[in-house]
């Protein structure tokens, strides 16, 4: 049985890859069919009239519920890397996050209305964030750290994750529209009872490495940790009973949390004892990267807000005479990963040390997210079901060439960057700016009005594209600080 890290490392058994990136790439493709079926369908289920199976929630509270799930998804993040750094490793954190997602799914797919709703989002955001970054913590440890294969390895890894993003609005979105919104969750949750055992079967190619729990809370510091987790419930209870915390302010609050978390984090790596001063340079250059990522995911996310909502009112959904379901316009940009992500792979591989730097892969994709926003100014303010299909599938090719420069590159830069005492909390800090960006796109869209696009596009993406030119203003500065990091 391979175990040991030296063994796992040297395995070329997949694509030239170890073994145990199948079994992640298979566990992600499930977990992805499973959350983005289900998201495919989650704002229009919020918006829509109980005559149609919906809740008839107002719009924009449902764009920044959406929003804010979104953003709590990652936020919840911190939870799943303390837990394996501190308390059971990555792996098991891994396996039972799985269990807590399908519960998620179940409980939306058997629970009516706002019941479902509450108990089955709070579940899978608490799953998925437990899953996530374990399992890119993982997929690191199969690479030694200077490995040229390893940004191929998460590209591979990435492709996985769209396999099944693309799928499950497909499936859930078909169903929703022939059957109902409930049989879709009940595939959602389908989808990861099969991811779950897939991973089961595949441990052992994982190796030892991914178990370690590299620093362990001591069992004196365990009663302070659960004080501190009853205390926060109770908060958080607390806010919701007083009226503090709304549907319709979910999507504020959660950026507002998610900010502090952020400068919380940053601020306990870069003070800890155990991390080196090139460890805590290196932490200093993931600074404007963090806030460059925050920025892009801002804009990409909105796919499942502004976009869903575009594509249910503004976009001519006919085909051949048929009109296909809001949300298989979620699965556009999956197609184009899964064509492009091998492609991308290869050119990293290929390229090895002459390929662009991390500080100019997140700028270029920042600035052209920025980019696909401002095409949508093209078919802006027309009627409704006016705006053509082969535009937004070009807008959303767009998304997917900024996303295959930033998000596969970012996890992988965090766990190049990361100190070894915070090896899983800093794939964290970068799920933490999935989290801002996500809470911040729910935000954003309660301002979108079909009627009135161009301000909208127009803004955002003005802004999106110039802080992709001050990041590559700063790539050098930044590399000198990654310590010999690309």
């Amino acid at each position: 049985m391979v175990s040991t890290p030296t063994e796992v490392q040297r395995d070329t058994r997949f694509f030239g890859h170890p073994r145990g990136l199948a079994n992640l790439f298979g566990v992600e493709l499930w977990e992805r069919f499973s959350f983005y079926g289900m998201q495919g369908i989650l704002t229009i289920y919020l918006y829509y009239q109980v005559s149609e199976g919906g809740l008839a929630m107002p719009q924009a509270t449902a764009v920044s519920v959406v929003g804010a799930y979104g953003g709590l998804v990652y936020l919840s993040t911190i939870v799943g890397a303390w837990v394996a750094d501190r308390l059971i490793g990555s792996e098991r954190t891994l396996f039972y996050s799985a269990i807590l997602i399908m519960i998620g799914h179940v409980s939306l797919a058997v629970l009516p209305g706002f019941v479902g709703v509450g108990v089955g989002l709070t579940c899978v955001a608490f799953g998925s964030g437990g899953l996530k970054g374990n399992a890119s913590a993982i997929v690191g440890t199969l690479y030694a750290e200077k490995d040229e294969r390893r940004d191929g390895g998460f590209s591979l890894f990435y492709m996985g994750i769209n396999l099944g993003g693309f799928a499950g609005p497909l499936l859930t979105g078909l169903a929703q529209s022939e059957v109902g919104f409930h049989l879709g969750f009940g595939l959602a949750a389908i989808g990861m009872a099969l991811g779950l055992i897939q991973y089961t079967l595949g441990r052992k190619n994982l190796g030892d490495e991914a178990g370690i729990v590299p620093n362990p809370l001591p069992a004196s510091g365990r009663p302070k940790m659960i004080g501190i987790a009853v205390a926060v419930i109770v908060v958080i209870v607390a806010a919701i009973l007083t009226g503090l915390v709304t549907a319709a302010n979910l999507s504020n609050v959660t950026v507002g949390v998610v900010v502090v978390a952020s400068i919380a984090y940053f601020a306990v790596i870069l003070s800890s004892k155990k991390v080196t001063s090139v460890e805590r340079s290196r932490v200093y250059s993931f600074i404007p990267m963090f806030i460059a990522s925050a920025a892009f995911w801002a804009l990409y996310q909105q796919q499942f807000t502004v976009v869903a909502v575009y594509s249910d009112e503004r976009l001519d959904r006919n085909l051949f005479g048929w009109e296909f379901p809001v949300s298989w316009v979620q699965s556009i940009n999956p197609v184009f990963i899964i064509v492009l992500a091998p492609v991308m792979a290869v050119v990293w591989t290929k390229l090895g040390s002459r390929q662009p730097s991390t500080p100019i892969k997140f700028a270029l994709g920042t600035g052209l997210m920025g980019v696909a926003f401002l095409l949508f100014l093209f078919s802006a303010n027309g009627a409704p079901g006016s705006a053509p299909l082969l535009a937004l599938v070009g807008i959303l090719l767009m998304f997917t060439l900024a996303e295959l420069l930033l998000s596969p590159v970012g996890l992988s830069l965090s766990t190049k960057l990361a100190p070894e005492a915070f090896r899983t909390q800093m794939v964290a800090l970068f799920f933490l700016s999935v989290s801002l960006g996500t809470a911040l796109s729910g935000s954003l869209a309660k301002y979108y009005d079909p009627a009135n696009e161009v301000p909208y596009f127009g803004i955002i993406g003005g802004v999106a594209v110039g802080i992709g030119v001050v990041l590559a203003l700063l790539a050098p500065v930044i590399r000198k600080l990654m310590a010999g990091v690309r």
